[in-house]
């Protein structure tokens, strides 16, 4: 049996949704194991588009197996929308996937909350999509789970144990509230169509390892966006590092063989907070439109910056990473030469550890990098990319102290690198 973790090792949208639809080709099943519809995993395939908010990148692939874990937030009635978007494509789905009743219910009230409460000076640039109250119910013990919602004759109560202690804050910033009735009114048809889909995500999970089966766990957002080890409160409200993926699903960490961290080859950011590296003016406003950088769920544009070598490091330590994916390295084609952060002056000290806690005083430090001019997107093996790329490829490899199992030159699914087999490990 082979079951990986594949994680974002920046802020998110590094092109997660395009490895694990790789990865699901040769896997058995596909785990979503954290974070809600907040997340956007673009895919191309084909130069067909299709973005999912809840189901895992791998659902594309028939044979996979779609597990959505315990530890995620899930908008039942977006990923009612998913699945018959994706049958309508011609795609089977409910009959392979499997929904756990412990994971947490996502109402429009909550998402309501969200945006009203993330709409003043103080906002921490949330997506708006209700995931931040969400978690917070499920940790003061009163949320909605999809059991819940699933069962008439506790539906109500659960609801109104819900509702009724957002009311005085929902009036204090000018959200409105339903009664139980109404939110049952709005739940009870789509947990109709999703009843048959219910399924125990652990046990599940659990009986494919046993087959020795190949299981991809599928993280959402990025390391440096987790709750406990990113750059708080600058947040998202889940643990977004490997290890959520253990405690999300309901497996012990000796079942995990192998953890893929994915990195664009720049760096980008949504929403506030710290961004040391961050291109500002045209510079940025040129890597941006180059790359596309624009918010799968939201159409925000992407903060973009050079390579942070040092939050690298950082995120594969926290994460326990053996396989490095390096994405959009086609984006940098032009370049004369390519800066890299490769340090830090915290109060006149040099470090090349991440300041984490202490970016607003950090400055980082750059090395140049000699940069290439040849159209990478043709590239199929490492002998096809120009010298100086794969001289940035070996300096990341070797400063990260990760190797690089793959590269991706361009969205489609075919515009890959492949540098290991992921499922064997490095040869």
């Amino acid at each position: 049996m082979t079951a990986i973790i594949v994680v974002g090792a920046q802020w998110g949208d590094e092109g997660k949704g395009k490895i694990v639809d790789l990865l699901a080709e040769n896997a058995d099943m596909v785990v979503r194991y954290g974070g809600g519809a907040n997340a956007g995993h673009t895919l191309k395939v084909n130069g067909q588009k299709i973005v999912t908010h809840l189901l895992p990148s791998g659902v594309l692939h028939p044979r996979a197996t779609c597990v959505l874990a315990s530890g995620m937030v899930i908008d039942l009635a977006i990923l009612l929308a998913e699945v018959r978007e994706l049958e309508a494509r011609g795609l089977s789905v409910r009959e392979r996937m499997v929904l756990s009743p412990r994971a947490h219910v996502t109402l429009p009230f909550q998402a309501a909350i969200d945006r009203a409460a993330n709409a003043g000076p103080q906002s921490i640039g949330t997506t708006g999509r209700g995931i931040g109250p969400t978690y917070s119910d499920k940790a003061a013990r009163i949320g909605a789970r999809v059991g819940d919602l699933l069962d008439p004759t506790r539906c109500e109560r659960v609801l109104e144990q819900l509702i009724e202690p957002w009311r005085t804050r929902a009036r204090a910033i000018g959200a409105t509230l339903p009664t139980a009735e109404e939110a049952m009114a709005y739940i009870t048809p789509i947990a109709d169509e999703l009843r048959p889909m219910l399924g125990d995500a652990s046990i599940a999970v659990d009986r494919a390892l046993k087959r020795n089966d190949r299981v991809v766990f599928e993280g959402a957002q990025g390391t440096l966006l987790d709750l406990d080890h990113g750059t708080y409160p600058f947040v998202t409200s889940s643990n977004t590092v490997a290890g959520g993926a253990c405690t999300g699903v309901g497996v012990g960490p000796t079942q995990i063989h192998r953890v893929v961290g994915i990195t664009k080859a720049y760096c980008t950011r949504v929403g506030h907070g710290p961004f040391p590296t961050e291109l500002v003016g045209s510079a940025g406003d040129s890597l941006r439109e180059a790359g596309e950088e624009y918010g799968a769920t939201t159409g925000r544009p992407r903060r973009c910056g050079w390579l942070d070598l040092p939050a690298l490091r950082y995120v594969a330590r926290v994460n326990g990473l053996t396989d490095l994916v390096v994405t959009k390295l086609d984006i940098l084609t032009g370049y004369k030469l390519i800066p890299v952060c490769v340090g830090y002056t915290v109060h006149g000290e040099f470090t090349e550890e991440f300041p984490i806690d202490s970016l607003d005083e950090a400055s980082p430090v750059y090395e140049d990098f000699a940069g290439w001019t040849e159209d990478l997107t043709g590239a199929r093996t490492m002998a096809d990319l120009p010298e100086t790329a794969q001289d940035y490829l070996r300096m990341i490899e070797a400063r990260v102290g990760v190797p690089i199992a793959m590269v991706s030159v361009g969205a489609d699914r075919a515009q890959t690198v492949a540098c290991h087999d992921v499922f064997a490990g490095r040869s």
